[in-house]
Parts: C-alpha cells; sequence; structure tokens
C-alpha cells in the first residue's frame, strides 16, 4: 500500500495579509529577510513564472498576486516544491494591494502577463489594467525600474500601450527576442505555452521607468 505524502507546507512561501488591514506600506525587508531587490507579479495563476524567475534570479526577490486562491495555492505549492526562499505568493486584489501596500520606488520590476480580457462592454471595468494601476506602477517603481507586459489580446494590448503613453516616465524599450522553448515549462506563464502551441500571435511590451523631476 502507498504511502500518503505529508500535505506541503507552503507558510514560509505565502504572504498572509487581512485585506482589510492594507492600510499601510509594507517593508520587504520584513516580509523576505533581506535587502534583494523585489519584482511583482499581477497575477501569478499558477505560478509559472514565479519559478521560473525565481531559480533563474535567486539575486532577487519576487512577489506574486493572484486573486484566485485556488491558483494561489497552486504557485504556492510550486514554490514549496522548489524550496525558493525567495519568492512568496499573495491571494488577494493586485489593484488594492499595490495601491495601499506598497511603499514608494521600492520595486526593481512588475510583470503582467495575459491578464483577463474581460471580453463583454460592461464587463471591461473589471479589467486590472486601468489608468489607476498604471500610477500605482508609476510609483511603485524605482527609477529605471521596467514594466514588462504579454497579452494574447490585441485590441487589450492597443489599450496598455495607449495607457502607458499617457505616463511620460515610461520609456518604451525593444522586448528581448523570444526564443523557442527548450522544455514544457520553458515558457513565461502557462497560458503561454498554450497560445503558443496554438499558433496564438502573442503582444509584448517592456516599459523602463525614467527619473521624475527633483
Amino acid at each position: 500500500m502507498t504511502e500518503r505524502r505529508p500535505p506541503l507546507d507552503t507558510t514560509p512561501f505565502t504572504l498572509n495579509l487581512d485585506p482589510a488591514r492594507l492600510d499601510a506600506p509594507l517593508s520587504w525587508p520584513d516580509i523576505f529577510g533581506d535587502g534583494r531587490p523585489v519584482e511583482l507579479e499581477v497575477g501569478s495563476g499558477k505560478g509559472l513564472f514565479l519559478a521560473n524567475a525565481g531559480q533563474a534570479r535567486p539575486e532577487h526577490n519576487f512577489l506574486g498576486i493572484e486573486i484566485s486562491r485556488k491558483y494561489a495555492n497552486k504557485a504556492a505549492e510550486r514554490i514549496a516544491k522548489l524550496k525558493l526562499a525567495n519568492v512568496k505568493m499573495y491571494s488577494g486584489d493586485a489593484r488594492l494591494f499595490l495601491a495601499r501596500a506598497v511603499p514608494s520606488a521600492s520595486l526593481r520590476a512588475v510583470h503582467v502577463y495575459f491578464p483577463d480580457p474581460w471580453w463583454k462592454a460592461r464587463h471591461k471595468k473589471r479589467r486590472v489594467f486601468c489608468e489607476p494601476l498604471v500610477a500605482d506602477v508609476e510609483r511603485c517603481l524605482e527609477p529605471g525600474g521596467e514594466l514588462w507586459v504579454a497579452t494574447d489580446v490585441e485590441e487589450y494590448y492597443g489599450v496598455i500601450r495607449e495607457l502607458v503613453a499617457d505616463h511620460p516616465r515610461f520609456e518604451e524599450q525593444s522586448f528581448p527576442a523570444v526564443t523557442a522553448p527548450e522544455h514544457d515549462h520553458d515558457y513565461l506563464t502557462n497560458f503561454e505555452r498554450k497560445y503558443r502551441i496554438e499558433g496564438r500571435p502573442i503582444y509584448r511590451a517592456l516599459y523602463r521607468l525614467q527619473r521624475g523631476p527633483a
């Protein structure tokens, strides 16, 4: 008879915060235990980006935010299996988290990959990429920090570009060349893997935050 494996302890890889108490900026050194640069992913899904980035860049810390508790738990389990001490997951509203909990000029990068397009016109107000989010990303990034974006929806990509263009401190950069995947997990996210296999076009953008006026 096969022994049942004990459940994974995801506590060290999970950021447990009461949404009602997101009323003051957090301390990244308190959360991660060191002063390494912090990158934040909005909408982490099952955590493929975090797993890959956490392994590839151990000199950085990563925080993933996922509104679905089910997927946030899956991402935390993936991180726990890899024992990535530099990665944590938080289940909650990314827009609220950025607006209330992230200190100004404290992030090295923000990643937004394949956000839900909310196709129906009456639902588009639910899109995570909106003017307040861009304003908060601008506030939260350190000078020289980067905003990385990818989507398979051309219309949404146009909206994102227009929103960012309204913030002149964001300077568009050339997105690094996308190479052929070397294995089944060599993708940005699970969505990117699905869409590239299906042959869908993917729209990508990279912006660097310029230093503001003194």
